[in-house]
């Protein structure tokens, strides 16, 4: 019992929704994904170990626990891979942080909840569907509407503009500041400071 009560006391997951494969890498769909990798690579720690359908990887921020995961299910099926984990892991509710694209925002915005529906986003309502609740937060990283009439899946697997990448890359360094400070102090302040 004690195990169990330290191990969900201080466990954090921070899952990055994306797609497996080399021809999704660069993707608007990876955005979590990517921010996984750079949030993995400030903080020494490789996720290449394969366990709940996905790609994960552990270390600390400050004084606390956190796996970073990468479902390998394919989008619309990642929560198949968080009840794996979340089964395992057990932690709080409020320490599970994902992380995905929002067609709703402009490329360079961030946008932090505590709990909420998953909109029109089908790896996030797929985690709420499989778990029975919405009461985490998230880390949604806008990618722009589809325009000209362009099909809404083919759009969010397609790449990015020229002149996107810049704000992007500041998103997703955003992204990753916001969640180190969310952990070490409070998700309030990283609300405060990014959702701008």
């Amino acid at each position: 019992f004690w195990a169990l009560y330290e191990r969900k006391k201080y466990m954090y997951l921070i899952v990055g929704l994306g797609n497996p494969g080399s021809k999704y890498e660069k993707t608007r769909h990876n955005v979590g994904f990517v921010t996984v990798d750079v949030l993995a690579g400030q903080l020494g720690i490789k996720v290449n170990k394969l366990k709940f359908k996905s790609l994960i990887g552990d270390g600390n921020i400050g004084s606390e626990k956190v796996v970073l995961i990468k479902p390998q299910t394919y989008m619309n099926l990642s929560g198949e891979a968080v009840m794996q984990a979340i089964n395992f892991y057990k932690p709080d509710h409020d320490k599970i942080f994902v992380i995905y694209d929002d067609i709703d925002l402009d490329v360079g915005r961030l946008r932090i909840r505590k709990k909420g529906s998953g909109g029109t986003h089908n790896g996030m309502r797929n985690i709420i569907y499989l778990t029975g609740f919405d009461d985490f937060p998230r880390f949604r990283i806008g990618v722009s509407k589809p325009k000209n009439g362009q099909d809404l899946a083919s759009f969010v697997t397609s790449g990015f503009n020229k002149d996107e990448i810049k704000p992007l890359c500041e998103a997703i360094d955003n992204t990753a500041d916001a969640i180190v400070l969310a952990i070490k102090e409070d998700i309030d302040k990283a609300m405060n400071k990014y959702n701008v």
